[in-house]
């Protein structure tokens, strides 16, 4: 809900902008205003975050099944084998401030730099997980497997998120297909820079 009302007031506000600019006669002017507006433009890179779902599982057994007697044994007496399946969302984006995010213009280029998306959030949802054991003979249940069970589940499955590098690309065309459709109709062409060095941000040579 509040993504929507953001979004709401960033379209009012650029309405108004083009508004102003026809009452007043300064269309020149207000262009100039709405181009170099860096917190409206942080504002709509950061809520150009990418959704995605899917299912984390994760198994752990202390039998590896490798048709030897003594795992056959332990499977029948002691084996501890449990599954659990949690479906997710996950949103990647990018994380902006003052220190990892500029604006430059040129001519009619605008060239924005922005730090490479990321995960920004991991949600299991837990209402919906399915879980399912083995036990030996020998083997009581417990609450405490199921727990080490969730916990390298999220751990795992995070830490693959993190490095799906498809994500971090789409994440990416979806931001700059956004801001291009922003500073289409002002009639700027759009780069953008994604750069994990701060440090070195500069207004880029387009000569």
């Amino acid at each position: 809900m509040k993504k929507i009302l953001t979004w709401a007031v960033i379209v009012l506000f650029i309405i108004g902008i083009f508004m102003l600019g026809r009452c007043t006669g300064g269309g020149s002017t207000v262009n100039e205003k709405a181009v170099n507006n860096v917190l409206l433009i942080r504002e709509i890179a950061e809520l150009a975050s990418m959704e995605v779902q899917g299912n984390a599982s994760f198994k752990q057994s202390n039998v590896s099944n490798n048709g030897e007697w003594s795992d056959n044994l332990k499977r029948v007496f002691a084996e501890n084998t449990a599954w659990v399946s949690v479906p997710y969302t996950a949103k990647y984006g990018v994380d902006t401030d003052s220190t990892n995010f500029n604006l430059f213009v040129t001519g009619k280029t605008v060239t924005i730099q922005l730090p490479p998306p990321k995960l920004l959030s991991f949600e299991l949802k837990m209402n919906k997980m399915e879980t399912s054991s083995r036990k030996g003979w020998f083997t009581f249940s417990d609450d405490e497997t199921y727990t080490e069970v969730q916990k390298k589940l999220y751990d795992t499955n995070r830490s693959q998120l993190e490095e799906n590098v498809m994500y971090q690309k789409q994440s990416m065309d979806k931001i700059i297909a956004i801001l291009r459709s922003y500073y289409a109709p002002l009639g700027y062409e759009l780069k953008v820079e994604f750069t994990n060095n701060t440090s070195r941000f500069q207004a880029p040579d387009l000569n």
